[in-house]
């Protein structure tokens, strides 16, 4: 009787032994969770003056990147941008703010309303740089963390009409900031082109007659997207 207590007993402790061998196995197995932070800086271009929250191009970007990577990565946005800002309210949003410094990557959108203020470009010239470089800070200080992206031209849009004198400084605005990305090693993505078919395609245009649309947006992302998802691997 004692003889068969011991073999049951021993039968169990095994059993025990193989499930928490088990178990452990399969918590090994298990993908580490990885947070990706995305911090998107900007003005109305950004925010997404005139469509839906989900259609603005950084949420439409955050769920592409779902979308493409594994399903142990969850993903979150900030949006630091306002229908209306210059770069000197995007600086002193950013200063009020105080956002963390450990973001995976920033992308930067800004220097549309300089123009339509009517501000002088040298202004564009010294601040730029400076939201550069504190994008850079809050990408956990890495350069290659960032993403410049282009102004959109509204002059092909109905508020526009067409104007030539808008695109001409939407040029120059978009060609100070390329040539800085390239001088400083920072990704650049041009999106201009999309929004200058706004007349030939009215859908790329948002019902205020003036902003991009969620069509514009997505295809926006489509050339983000593949950037975005090197930054992050």
């Amino acid at each position: 009787m004692l003889k068969l207590l011991k073999i049951a007993l021993s039968i169990v402790l095994l059993s025990f032994i193989n499930c928490s061998t088990q178990e452990m196995v399969i918590e090994q197995s298990l993908p580490n969770k990885k947070t990706v932070k995305i911090l998107s800086l900007g003005d109305s271009y950004t925010i997404g003056q005139s469509v839906c929250n989900t259609c603005k191009f950084p949420e439409q970007l955050k769920d592409s990147l779902i979308r493409n990577k594994p399903s142990n990565y969850s993903f979150s946005v900030k949006v630091i941008a306002q229908t209306g800002w210059t770069t000197t309210n995007l600086i002193s949003a950013i200063a009020n703010e105080n956002p963390a410094t450990d973001y995976d990557f920033v992308t930067l959108l800004i220097g549309v309303n300089n123009q339509y203020q009517n501000k002088p470009f040298s202004l564009y010239e010294t601040e730029f740089p400076t939201l550069v470089n504190k994008a850079i800070q809050l990408s956990n200080g890495n350069k290659s963390n960032v993403i410049i992206i282009s102004i959109p031209d509204y002059a092909y849009t109905h508020f526009g009409n067409g104007n030539t004198n808008i695109s001409s400084q939407i040029d120059t605005y978009n060609t100070f900031a390329e040539n800085y990305a390239n001088q400083n090693n920072i990704t650049f993505i041009n999106i201009t082109d999309i929004t200058r078919l706004g007349l030939q395609q009215p859908n790329l245009v948002a019902n205020d007659g003036l902003h991009p649309s969620e069509i514009a947006y997505s295809k926006f992302v489509t050339r983000i997207l593949p950037i975005a998802l090197q930054k992050i691997l």
